[in-house]
């Protein structure tokens, strides 16, 4: 009984706290996500420009010759994907909070009386409860990033020496420039067969009764 009622003193103490900015800052996660990728992906390729790109220019305030991020084979890869990653980290966001509150506080109360601590609680409450989320946010991003095309197409067009060529755009480039029909559709056909594979695996190890 009394172990019980601090937690709901902390529910109801919660509850009573003003909200603040908090929408806030999730419309502002959340908003990339909602945003054209096109224009993202040349607000980037501004921000990456190696002359009046605002990243390097801050870089120069603090004695640092930025790099040409877009044209070095070696950085334009990782400076896409990390643009990528911010975009859609507002929808992980998301999820993961509506994973999160989907979690019965009684599990955690009744991990406190049995004197679990904080890392007891994430281990064997959170991350079993969370394993539906994770499954999901798993499977959708590495059928997203498997299709990767707006981003090097905008960005870098494939180059530099075709260092951000994703295969989606190659699979353009072969049935749209090169006008090679057959091979792009088998490029399409071993594309879906690679995403079915790897979302097998991703739900044979990580579903709930695995």
């Amino acid at each position: 009984m009394f172990c019980v009622l601090p937690g709901k003193l902390g529910q109801r103490d919660a509850q009573r706290r003003p909200q603040g900015f908090r929408g806030l800052f999730r419309v502002g996660f959340y908003l990339p996500v909602v945003t054209s990728i096109v224009a993202i992906a040349v607000v980037w390729r501004f921000l990456l420009n190696p002359d009046i790109g605002l990243i390097n220019m801050a870089l120069r305030q603090v004695g640092i010759a930025g790099p040409s991020w877009l044209a070095d084979k070696t950085l334009a890869m990782p400076s896409i994907i990390a643009m990528a990653i911010w975009r859609n980290l507002g929808f992980a966001m998301v999820v993961f909070i509506a994973g999160l509150q989907a979690i019965p506080a009684s599990l955690y109360e009744a991990a406190s009386i049995d004197g679990a601590g904080r890392w007891a609680a994430f281990r064997w409450v959170t991350l079993p409860m969370l394993r539906p989320t994770i499954l999901f946010m798993l499977v959708i991003t590495t059928i997203g990033y498997l299709q990767l095309f707006e981003e090097p197409f905008v960005m870098t067009g494939g180059g530099p020496l075709d260092g951000t060529l994703s295969v989606t755009m190659y699979m353009y480039q072969q049935g749209f420039t090169f006008f090679k029909q057959g091979y792009a559709s088998a490029i399409a056909y071993v594309l879906f067969v690679i995403v079915a594979v790897i979302a097998f695996l991703q739900f044979r190890f990580l579903r709930e009764d695995a």
